[in-house]
């Protein structure tokens, strides 16, 4: 059995709305629902406080559901989510000193211009892209 059912049976036989374990969770109506029908799954903390709420043990909740345990795994791996980061930034460095030397070394045209400069914007977005996964 997947998490979303277990969630809403937990909260069924606690006699208790969304809205009420939205409050007590502090996050939207609609993200109770959204974990309910496993369109997105809870983090953490959440899913503690859930436990609490429902008096329903972890284990319950998380046995056998891989897709949960999945994203519990990546979300929580702070290493692996630092290095990606720091691959991201070596990434960028390296590709901004290459930029500067072509720059440096080629006739300035317009198209060579605007191919160092769409390069660099491809960098900078792979950069925010990681910063805001890392968030």
């Amino acid at each position: 059995m997947n998490i979303g059912p277990k969630l809403k049976e937990a909260r069924m036989k606690s006699d208790l709305t969304q809205e009420q374990v939205a409050e007590e969770v502090m996050v939207s109506r609609q993200t109770i629902s959204n974990w309910e029908n496993e369109k997105s799954y809870p983090d953490i903390m959440s899913i503690v406080k859930l436990s609490d709420l429902y008096s329903v043990s972890l284990d319950e909740l998380l046995k056998g559901d891989q897709k949960i345990m999945k994203h519990l795994e990546e979300s929580t791996d702070i290493v692996k989510s630092n290095k990606k980061l720091i691959g991201a930034i070596a990434v960028n460095i390296v590709l901004f000193l290459a930029l500067f030397i072509v720059v440096a070394m080629m006739p300035q045209t317009f198209y060579m211009m605007a191919g160092v400069f769409s390069l660099a914007v491809i960098g900078i977005a792979f950069l925010l892209y990681e910063i805001v996964q890392k968030i």
